[in-house]
């Protein structure tokens, strides 16, 4: 589903949920230690814009459990 998706679309956490599988509480608990996906905060609204989700998720690939995430 997240293929058809355009990178500048923003989606907020719940969208992010449902078509990324990065759980609402993982994103709201990220945001607060800064270890998240980049965001977007427009008033109280924070928004996660595609392209910096596959960005972020390509980032964390890795080969084993013991494999540092860079």
């Amino acid at each position: 589903m997240f293929e058809l998706l355009q990178p500048d679309r923003l989606l907020s956490r719940s969208e992010v949920e449902l078509n990324f599988g990065v759980s609402r509480r993982f994103l709201e608990v990220s945001a607060v230690r800064g270890d998240g996906p980049p965001m977007i905060k427009i008033g109280r609204s924070v928004r996660y814009r595609v392209g910096d989700l596959r960005e972020w998720i390509e980032a964390r690939k890795v080969t084993s459990t013991s494999q540092e995430v860079q």
